[in-house]
């Protein structure tokens, strides 16, 4: 998780409400395996898309996609990224360290002060994050449907029946 803690503590320092989800939630729950990137959910009104956006920045992360990062903050342009270009996350990511990528959903999958309110903080190096629950992880890991975003609902399941 180290590589992923100057993300964390960006993301964290820019003020924006955010939630981690996907494959590092479910590490942080305590299922081991490998993850590529690092997935947020954040509060897409308000400034936050924006402050999210330039703190990556910041960090050295460029958008993926040949646009200016920024334009993701705006909602009408999001919206259109979603509807003409089936956006589901918008990825920045270190062009000299492709495993420095962060993945913003585009769309809340699960309202997001739904998913704020029962995501739990834990704590990475000096930095408190919010990871989502594991029963919204479960939702969002069956929504995706990959075979890996499956075995990872079983690994979840498990870890809720044993009461972690």
């Amino acid at each position: 998780m180290t590589i992923f803690e100057p993300l964390l503590a960006a993301l964290t320092a820019s003020g924006a409400r955010f939630v981690v989800v996907g494959g590092v939630a479910v590490v942080l729950h305590g299922h081991l395996r490998f993850t590529a990137d690092l997935d947020v959910a954040l509060d897409l009104s308000a400034d936050d898309p924006l402050r999210a956006v330039n703190a990556l920045i910041a960090v050295g992360l460029t958008p993926l996609l040949p646009v200016d990062a920024r334009d993701f903050a705006d909602p009408e342009i999001r919206a259109e990224w979603v509807a003409t270009q089936n956006l589901v996350v918008f990825s920045l990511a270190d062009p000299d360290d492709p495993f420095r990528r962060v993945d913003i959903f585009a769309e809340d999958l699960i309202p997001f002060e739904d998913l704020w309110t029962r995501s739990k903080p834990v704590r990475l190096g000096s930095t408190s994050v919010r990871v989502a629950s594991i029963d919204d992880l479960i939702t969002m890991k069956r929504a995706a449907g990959r075979t890996q975003d499956l075995a990872d609902v079983e690994a979840l399941v498990r870890i809720k029946a044993q009461g972690r």
